[in-house]
């Protein structure tokens, strides 16, 4: 069999990129606490890199010497075993900030589930320019506490609901997350996305991927969404669906 190489990642100067008042991440991101007129000096400590799907761009247990802003794209964050077996904790979109370690190491790994981009940050740098804008330093405590609000999510999700609940609440919640599109009306049906694969999906949920080809089915029979095609869902009832993820139903 011939190995296939992955893709590198691609790296370039920020400033050669589209710059940081015209990201479309910015309005989601910790960088909106920087003023316009200091975002040159943002743009300058930062690295712009494209990511292939399947590439990795953070380690678990490397050394945690940058933190990650994604601009565009999906990455799956995860944690091993020593038999290689992998947990997936969580997805980042667009205006996720990575890599607020608690230690010298990283401690999960992220990769990407479809093309992406991240702006890298220097850990020492990010720093030292966090003395001079307490704003920003603000925003990402408020970053450190919505993760930890995450995680009891999760062993809520992982320890007592059922395989209906768990997946009508990652639905609900991937239809929570901030886009472009133009606002829709209450009850209006709601498209979200799904860029991960139904193995990824399993693997966050701590479900199989028959038990959630089994459950979005049942879902799509009681008419509370529709299922296009493998990468959406679109949700025809969230009044419902919202029941059903917190047991009411």
């Amino acid at each position: 069999m011939v190995a296939v190489r992955a893709r590198p990642i691609v790296l370039e100067p920020l400033a050669a990129a589209e710059p940081c008042a015209h990201c479309d991440a910015r309005s989601y991101s910790v960088c909106n606490a920087i003023e316009i007129k200091d975002l040159e000096r943002l743009a300058a400590m930062a690295v712009s890199i494209s990511v292939e799907p399947g590439r990795s761009f953070i380690v678990e247990g490397d050394p945690a010497e940058h933190f990650f802003n994604v601009t565009a794209g999906t990455a799956k964050l995860f944690k091993l075993l020593p038999d290689g077996r992998r947990q997936i904790t969580g997805f980042a979109g667009t205006g996720h900030f990575l890599g607020l370690a608690v230690s010298s190491v990283y401690a999960f790994g992220a990769e990407a589930v479809d093309p992406m981009r991240v702006c890298r940050f220097s850990r020492p740098k990010l720093r030292a320019m966090l003395d001079d804008f307490p704003a920003m330093e603000t925003r990402l405590l408020e970053v450190a506490s919505n993760e930890l609000v995450a995680a009891q999510e999760q062993m809520l999700l992982l320890g007592r609901k059922t395989a209906r609940e768990r997946l009508a609440s990652f639905l609900i919640a991937r239809a929570s997350i901030p886009t472009h599109c133009v606002a829709q009306a209450p009850g209006m049906a709601r498209t979200v996305t799904l860029p991960m694969t139904r193995g990824d999906i399993a693997d966050y949920l701590g479900l199989t991927i028959e038990t959630v080809s089994r459950t979005l089915t049942r879902l799509k029979a009681d008419g509370l969404i529709e299922i296009p095609s493998n990468g959406a869902i679109v949700l025809r009832d969230r009044a419902a669906l919202e029941s059903v993820a917190g047991g009411l139903d």
